[in-house]
């Protein structure tokens, strides 16, 4: 195994489609909720423990060799607003098309198959980190980092925020993107006694309410 590998995966530029997205930055921006560095740490750290750990675990249970279907099924439920879903399986195609060309393998032919309108994007993640031989800590890392990489430098074109300030943002975030990461890998290791129960489900209900909000908008710089 090579580490390297995550990366790749991991990296800005993997050609995966994150950057059209703003992970619920956008909206908050409008509402004033984000308004500067601080309000964006704020946003981010409340993303990672939410939404960021639901996704991280959902990509080491794939990593790990559980049923992706399941897994996808279960991203599903703990998806509750139709625009996140739409958004989750645009990315999970557009995943898939990259991780196909860079990590061939079998078990992505087969998700890509039977979901050829898209997988939830942690599964295909998860599934891609598997590829290229990586193990399910190494997938909740990459996941757990996109949940908050993604609205970080979405608000750097949003607000005009100074990049190093952004990047100070995630700097300082560190110790709970260790947290988050542990925590999903922990959990997808007891899916195969307890099933997909026990992946976590947290919500977040005002990230959920205002993607609903975006998709309706007839004019946004973002996607989602």
């Amino acid at each position: 195994m090579s580490r390297a590998a995550l990366l790749v995966l991991a990296d800005g530029r993997f050609p995966a489609g994150g950057h059209a997205h703003s992970g619920g930055a956008e909206p908050a921006v409008t509402a004033g909720r984000i308004k500067d560095a601080a309000s964006l740490e704020s946003f981010c750290r409340g993303r990672l423990h939410t939404a960021g750990l639901v996704a991280a675990a959902l990509s080491a249970a794939a990593a790990a060799g559980h049923d992706p279907l399941a897994l996808d099924d279960a991203a599903d439920a703990r998806t509750p607003v139709p625009a996140l879903r739409t958004t989750a399986r645009k990315l999970g195609r557009q995943m898939m098309r990259a991780a196909r060309a860079t990590w061939p393998s079998p078990e992505l032919d087969a998700l890509a198959a039977a979901r050829p309108r898209g997988a939830h994007q942690p599964v295909v993640l998860g599934l891609a980190a598997r590829s290229a031989g990586l193990e399910p800590l190494d997938a909740a890392y990459a996941v757990a980092y996109e949940n908050v990489s993604g609205p970080a430098t979405a608000a750097v074109r949003l607000l005009s925020l100074d990049p190093f300030d952004a990047t100070a943002v995630l700097a300082h975030l560190a110790a709970d993107l260790d947290q988050v990461a542990g925590r999903a890998a922990e959990a997808a290791r007891r899916v195969p006694t307890e099933g997909v129960d026990a992946l976590p489900a947290a919500s977040a209900p005002l990230l959920d309410i205002t993607a609903q909000q975006h998709a309706a908008w007839p004019v946004r710089l973002f996607a989602s």
